[in-house]
């Protein structure tokens, strides 16, 4: 099975925007889905829903990944051996860098991160990636910026788990019917964020439980039900507390993220992975409202397959 026959006859949104667009689904989050968002603020609550980067058991990011390295460029050592001297007045300071991957922690996908028969969204050319993007990266994203109405739909809780396990999938019945059980509505355009509690695993359990001899997350799996609902309720983020937001086999054809495949590269739809939702989901669960302003803004990173961020939801 290839990625062309299960994706062949889905629709797509290549020239919606027209033919320059690299932002996708992006475009449905205009000053009226903004100003929906804030309308949702009633108590003025923040949470932020990314990981910590430098964390002591490593940072959960794909297999081939390595954690974030932070190395100290001057600190109090610097000065008491005399290797730095103090500013004007004696003032002394610290300074710091980071060697990550950019899709290492809590991030976005750019439009450009994934493709297959030789196209990526919006009809480009994946020649364009060497040496870095210069059609759908990062950086067009992090300039609009991600803001909008977002709502939790909390797949664990609903299946009444403490977080899902290994392959373990759902569908659109289960979105719908967590939706309900919520006592709430799905509308066009909300930001969709989806807590499966696998993350938990990682930080509770540790790397081996989380990795397993060969990952395989779980989460959504591909179906055309699926497909055509995400494409007409014009959903324009997907956000999940795993590394891909999906199911890393499609257990039907074996084809590894199909989801990734169609949203990024067919429909535009942006990908906000690896988010902590443990404090969010406790207080929707106390309070029972899972609808909240969402906002993101991705790092700007030149010709950037994608980039972190801290995506904050403010109920």
């Amino acid at each position: 099975m290839s990625y062309e026959k299960l994706l062949g006859n889905q629709p797509n949104n290549w020239g919606r925007w027209g033919k320059d667009d690299e932002i996708g689904c992006l475009n449905f989050l205009g000053p009226s889905e903004v100003l929906r968002g804030i309308r949702s603020i009633k108590k003025g609550k923040v949470f932020s829903l990314a990981v910590e980067l430098g964390s002591p058991s490593g940072d959960p990011a794909w297999p081939d990944k390595f954690s974030g390295v932070k190395t100290m460029t001057q600190d109090r050592g610097f000065f008491m051996s005399k290797k730095l001297t103090p500013y004007s007045g004696q003032m002394e300071g610290t300074d710091d860098i980071i060697t990550m991957y950019l899709h290492g922690t809590t991030h976005f996908d750019s439009l450009g991160h994934v493709w297959y028969g030789d196209k990526m969204w919006n009809n480009q050319d994946p020649m364009t990636t060497l040496g870095g993007l210069e059609k759908d990266s990062i950086l067009p994203v992090a300039n609009h910026g991600i803001v909008g109405s977002g709502v939790l739909l909390d797949l664990a809780r609903y299946m009444k788990k403490d977080y899902l396990v290994q392959g373990e999938t759902f569908g659109l019945d289960e979105l719908l019917g967590c939706a309900k059980d919520q006592g709430m509505e799905i509308m066009k355009h909300d930001i969709l964020i989806i807590r499966t509690g696998w993350l938990k695993v990682f930080y509770e359990k540790g790397r081996k439980a989380f990795f397993g001899d060969d990952l395989n997350e779980p989460g959504l799996t591909f179906s055309d039900t699926l497909a055509k609902w995400f494409y007409e309720k014009e959903i324009p983020v997907l956000g999940t507390d795993s590394l891909a937001n999906e199911t890393t086999y499609e257990p039907k054809t074996k084809l590894v993220l199909p989801l990734h495949a169609h949203f990024i590269r067919n429909l535009g739809i942006l990908l906000n992975e690896i988010l902590w939702l443990e404090e969010l989901a406790n207080d929707c669960a106390n309070d029972k409202e899972y609808r909240f302003f969402y906002t993101a803004a991705p790092l700007k990173i030149r010709g950037g397959s994608g980039a972190p961020a801290n995506p904050l939801a403010i109920k």
